[in-house]
């Protein structure tokens, strides 16, 4: 089984829209009176967007990362400055396709992991040409 794709954006800087942020949190627990919340004024792209030029949103397409909490439809925020490391969860090049995986590097060897058993690693040998696009940082879900 394959994953069919992922569509990308490039953040727009121009437009940053600041939203209200209830500053002290929202309790998990039992519930705390709104006017303990005092309000701060936040944009979501400057919490999750650490290197500006470098930084790309995808929209998940498949299912093979849903171990990992990455469901058709989210959006990803990747950032291809960050350097690759083993277990990783990156957006790569492989042989003409993009797909997003975890990584698992060996000695001699990286393999492409899904999060989801109905899925197969994809081990890269020699023969396959793969580029590790960017590390995925941010995932945006709706509920």
């Amino acid at each position: 089984m394959q994953d069919s794709g992922l569509s990308f954006f490039k953040p727009n800087a121009q437009t940053r829209k600041m939203l209200h942020l209830a500053q002290e949190g929202i309790s998990a627990g039992f519930p705390s009176p709104a006017d303990d919340f005092k309000e701060l004024r936040i944009s979501i792209d400057q919490e999750v967007v650490k290197n500006e030029e470098a930084t790309f949103y995808a929209r998940v397409s498949g299912q093979s990362m849903q171990g990992a909490g990455l469901d058709d439809g989210d959006l990803l925020v990747i950032d291809r400055s960050q350097e690759p490391q083993d277990k990783a969860i990156a957006v790569c090049f492989v042989d003409g396709e993009f797909t997003v995986k975890r990584l698992k590097v060996e000695k001699d060897c990286v393999y492409l992991m899904p999060e989801n058993p109905r899925y197969q690693p994809i081990k890269v040998t020699e023969d396959n040409q793969l580029q590790i696009w960017g590390v995925v940082t941010y995932v945006v879900k709706k509920v």
